[in-house]
């Protein structure tokens, strides 16, 4: 005898194994490397070696590959790529392929292809390569300055684009003047490398009788490569199909098209066979869009209590040798966010994207919002050093209330809903039940550092879009169909990536319909199946807008059934429930009709109501009203090593808020998982550049990201405030996690050792950074 488990009352806020896991446990998943084609071969991209110039010669009579395209060649045959965020007056809006002037080490210049990828390697290595060298600046300030070389001659500067957001310039400045104190620092994070499980890669196969182009591609944005692929190998977006197989995870960096996929692509219609190149390691830390560099200019404004009047920030964006797909947009949202969880009267941020010889930045968890979190969060911590109050009173007494949501920001951001001082109470509450370690070393030194967000999720809604240049649409679109067994299929253009959308998808529509989460089954991921979503999985926002979609759709469907059900008993639809996969009136348990029975019929078209169509499908198309924001406060406490520099990080807590959540196990792995990035980001992670604009970083030998002894156990407390505008009230859950922990563990160095506090102002907090700034305070000779 089976006993079947017993159920929760709902599956929306169940703790549901994610129900893709074992597939993937047992070694069954399929990534872009696991798929083959008969007749595939392999490709390798050829890639400039220097940081800046001109290719004279490229000659590839000798390599002896199957094909070797070069930059002429793909030139003639392709489309710049398109930039979809423009910001005002930005100089560059696309993207060439097949430049002769290279501006960056890894700039793609031409594509081998081989029947192996090490015969391939191998050909391009005897390609002949001749460049006439240029000057090289790879920091964004000394792009600046005059005479520094330039990457677009003819614009006669390194700026790609100068805005502001917020207050004009007048307005900010005449808030400081009224202002008692005003704290004043230059903060940095700097150059940050994507560092996915799995790199990028695709497989692109040609049929040139169907004159179908079939790419299977590791991106969180299957359709927005579609578009832009068809673009720019000039075929009609019917003509291409991408399909995105299980996903090692992608953190922002795989939310567009490269120009090396392009040239694949164009190889394997060249060949008329299947082409795949999957990116090496060391190729990602060159070839990948890189993050975050930005150098803030910070002031933040207070009254002779304490009371936030002004903050404000000249942000001095890296944005590499172009923009890239998103541009200057991290560098927007830090101004758009700045503000965080305060109330301010004024905020006002200069924007200025600059191009330097080194890998395009672009999206990264966290999305501008961390480097927003890492200037204000610094600055709310010095503001108390000099009152010489408690940070956590100083951002209580500052935080919007409760009764003040809805709440519009300087930045016109519309807070929605929420409760920030009840997440900071809660959180100083759990971190005073902590067991203090009780070593009395004097050489470590122990603090507690706190920080808060507010997180911009839910990308959208489409008008918005448009009014900031940002060119995608902000809807999606979720069908939910009962198959006439009883199966219920879930299908939305939002991806997989790790995340475990395809779990609480299911959740929200078992849920909605009644039946059993096995019964449900999410499809994702094949352009030629999937509802389009020309933003994808990007911004927090797949359970936010494609799970509002579900949502509706699945309450449409189930209404429908109960509708048809109620007409076969001869009932009224307000008086039927459903009751362990029966359809019976409330009251009268001994009648009814089975959930399979009702979809049976209704396919068939049988036993309907006047009106009612046969089928059951439904298709609901969600424009968000609103952003929705969710929020997080963290708290760190750490021990310092007064001789080695080492920062040991001894607990960790956070609370946090999404709206409605529909699994807090999901949840709460999206938040461990965000932590343990921004502990890297706090102490270790950090691209350099050398001589002539060289990359110094090129592997996990000197590009160091947490290990698990470096992440301790988290204490993660949950409020919920749903998104009064969002169906199903659910706020975005991805970023909240890794957007406030760098200025969290920062501060809490600043606490521990308060002599070194007003120099905390830069990203990565390693050992060796640590021992210099004890060393100029004097604290390795002090017993």
């Amino acid at each position: 005898m089976t006993v079947a488990p017993e159920r929760p009352a709902s599956l929306v806020g169940a703790r549901v194994r994610r129900v893709n896991d074992p597939r993937l446990l047992r070694g069954e998943g399929r990534y872009v490397d696991d798929v083959h084609v008969a007749g595939m071969v392999h490709a390798t991209i050829v890639r400039s070696p220097i940081a800046h110039g001109v290719l004279r010669t490229f000659d590839a009579s000798a390599c002896g590959a199957l094909l070797a395209l070069g930059p002429d060649e793909i030139a003639a045959a392709t489309r710049p790529l398109q930039c979809v965020w423009l910001a005002e007056g930005q100089r560059q809006t696309e993207v060439l392929l097949g430049d002769r002037r290279v501006r960056y080490v890894g700039q793609p210049v031409g594509v081998v292809v081989a029947l192996s990828r090490a015969a391939a390697e191998d050909a391009a290595e005897l390609i002949e390569l001749d460049y006439d060298e240029l000057p090289t600046v790879a920091d964004q300030e000394q792009a600046l300055r005059d005479g520094a070389p330039l990457l677009q001659p003819e614009w006669g500067t390194n700026v790609a684009a100068d805005f502001r957001v917020g207050d004009d310039a007048e307005t900010v400045e005449a808030a400081m003047a009224r202002a008692a104190r005003v704290v004043e620092r230059r903060l940095v994070i700097p150059r940050i490398v994507p560092s996915p499980m799995e790199t990028r890669g695709v497989v692109a196969s040609w049929d040139a009788n169907l004159r179908e182009l079939t790419v299977w591609s590791s991106t969180q944005t299957p359709h927005h490569v579609r578009d832009h692929l068809a673009t720019s190998l000039r075929l009609s977006a019917d003509q291409v199909r991408v399909i995105a197989p299980d996903l090692g995870g992608g953190f922002g960096s795989k939310e567009h098209l490269y120009p090396d996929e392009v040239m694949v692509s164009l190889a394997s219609m060249r060949l008329g066979r299947p082409v795949k190149w999957i990116e090496d390691r060391v190729e990602h830390f060159t070839a990948t869009m890189h993050a975050r560099d930005a150098v803030h200019y910070a002031r933040l404004g207070m009254d002779e209590d304490g009371r936030f009047v002004a903050i404000a920030s000249d942000v001095i964006g890296n944005l590499g040798a172009h923009p890239s797909n998103v541009g200057t947009g991290p560098f927007r949202i830090s101004g758009s966010m700045l503000p965080g969880p305060y109330r301010f009267s004024s905020a006002g941020v200069r924007v200025r994207g600059v191009l330097t010889n080194t890998t395009p930045t672009g999206a990264y968890r966290g999305f501008g919002m961390q480097e927003a979190a890492w200037v204000r969060e610094r600055l709310v911590d010095e503001a108390a050093r000099e009152l010489g109050v408690d940070p956590v009173e100083l951002r209580l007494m500052n935080m919007v209330r409760e009764d003040e949501l809805p709440h519009t920001t300087p930045t016109l951001q519309d807070y929605d809903s929420g409760d920030y001082v009840e997440g900071l109470s809660m959180l100083r509450d759990m971190v005073s039940k902590r067991e203090v370690p009780s070593d009395a070393n004097p050489r470590i030194r122990r603090g507690v550092g706190y920080g808060s967000q507010v997180e911009f999720t839910g990308l959208g809604p489409s008008p918005v879009q448009k009014i900031v240049g940002f060119h995608l649409g902000g809807f999606e679109t979720g069908v939910v169909r009962v198959d006439p067994d009883g199966s219920v299929v879930v299908s939305s253009g939002v991806m997989g990536m790790g995340q475990g959308i395809e779990t609480t998808l299911a959740q929200i529509a078992a849920d909605k319909l009644g039946v059993p989460l096995e019964k449900v089954r999410v499809t994702l991921g094949d352009t030629k199946v999937a509802p389009y979503s020309a933003s994808g999985s990007i911004a927090s926002r797949s359970m936010t807008v494609g799970g509002g979609a579900v949502t509706r759709a699945s309450i449409a469907l189930s209404d429908k059934m109960r509708r048809i059900a109620a007409h076969q008993m001869e009932a009224d639809a307000g008086d039927v429930e459903l009751v362990d996969g029966v359809f019976r009136v409330k009251g009268v348990p001994s009648t009814g009709v089975a959930f399979g029975d009702v979809a049976a019929s209704t396919w068939l078209g049988w036993d309907l109501p006047p009106g009612e169509e046969a089928g059951l499908e439904v298709k609901d198309m969600h424009e968000p009203a609103n952003i929705s924001y969710s929020y997080s406060s963290h708290a760190a406490a750490v021990a310092v090593d007064l001789d080695t520099g080492k920062v040991h990080i001894e607990g960790y807590w956070v609370t946090h808020d999404s709206g409605t959540v529909i699994n807090p196990m999901i949840v709460d792995g999206q938040v461990m998982g965000g932590v343990a990035q921004g502990i890297g980001i706090a102490l270790y992670e950090k691209m350099t550049y050398g001589e002539a604009a060289q990359p110094t970083t090129t592997s996990f030998l000197d590009y160091l990201v947490p290990l698990s002894g470096d992440v301790p156990d988290l204490v993660i407390g949950h409020t919920e405030h749903p998104a009064p505008h969002i169906p199903g009230g659910m706020k975005g859950a991805g970023e909240g996690g890794t957007i406030p922990a760098p200025a969290t563990v920062a501060n809490a160095v600043a606490a521990a050792v308060p002599e070194i506090a007003g120099k905390v102002l830069e990203t990565p907090l390693s050992p060796g950074r640590m021992w210099e700034l004890l060393h100029e305070a004097g604290l390795h000779d002090r017993l």
